[in-house]
């Protein structure tokens, strides 16, 4: 399996690190040069557009920011369509609306290329770690041949059915996080007006039942939301307001769990 990879930010460098050392025959593409020195120590090899990627590649991930990117990476020109060879895979790793990927499925099925969309969870750390959590769906087929190189950087990797299942999946995934901010938030406050500090409370709860990765961030970051708002406002807000449009497309009311997102981002000074 020959391996593209396009999106080599904070989450996507390691895990194209882990691909290259992991024995995979590895080609990188960026709009900056900048972006590829820092694999100059690897295996990898660098091509000049997407579409030249592609030529050399079985499988191409794609860690792009969002839904624009990933179709101009796609099926701009000199983008990766052009040049992949049927019987190949893109894969999805960007956090899009499930749709695009399905969009690409059509678009892509004449090729006789495949689309899986694999968004990941867990960060930078954990891709360097091996340990991203991968929510996949696509065709059995093309999930099983992208599997292995998935392991290099994820653990576990979650086949959740036809294609925009991951999306969803990651999606959902985020709006309970966001969720998850208001509710440590507010209790962290309501503790401190009944006389616990909230560092003090925090460690506390860390340690119980109640414990949650929001809370984690939030006592981490000094009791407040005003870290998280400054890297991350904008993708929450994104993400829930994709799949509150999701709910909306299903005639599903989303209950509480939207409601306390929104007041999260009201705390971060932003609103979907």
């Amino acid at each position: 399996m020959r391996v593209g990879f396009i999106g080599l930010g904070s989450q996507g460098g390691p895990m194209a690190r882990r691909i290259a050392e992991g024995g995979y025959s590895t080609t990188l593409w960026a709009r900056r040069a900048a972006s590829l020195e820092p694999f100059a120590d690897t295996p990898a090899a660098t091509a000049d557009s997407p579409a030249a990627l592609a030529q050399r590649s079985d499988l191409v991930c794609l860690c792009v920011v969002g839904d624009d990117d990933v179709r101009e990476v796609v099926t701009g020109d000199n983008g990766i369509l052009a040049g992949l060879a049927p019987g190949s895979i893109i894969a999805v790793h960007s956090t899009v609306h499930p749709d695009t990927c399905r969009e690409l499925t059509e678009l892509t099925a004449p090729h006789q290329v495949s689309v899986i969309d694999a968004p990941v969870s867990g960060g930078g750390a954990a891709a360097a770690a091996g340990r991203l959590l991968v929510m996949v769906g696509g065709p059995t087929e093309a999930v099983e041949r992208a599997r292995p190189v998935f392991a290099t950087y994820a653990d576990p990797i979650v086949h959740l059915g036809d294609v925009g299942t991951g999306q969803a999946a990651k999606l959902l995934n985020n709006l309970l996080f966001t969720a998850n901010l208001a509710t440590a938030m507010n209790t962290l406050t309501l503790g401190k007006a009944l006389g616990i500090t909230p560092d003090r409370l925090g460690e506390v709860i860390t340690h119980g039942t109640a414990n949650s990765f929001a809370l984690g961030r939030i006592t981490s970051a000094g009791g407040t939301v005003e870290r998280l708002a400054h890297h991350a406002g904008d993708l929450l807000r994104k993400d829930v307001g994709l799949v509150a449009r999701l709910a909306e497309s299903a005639g599903v009311d989303p209950g509480v769990v939207l409601h306390a997102a929104d007041t999260t981002l009201a705390m971060m000074d932003r609103s979907r």
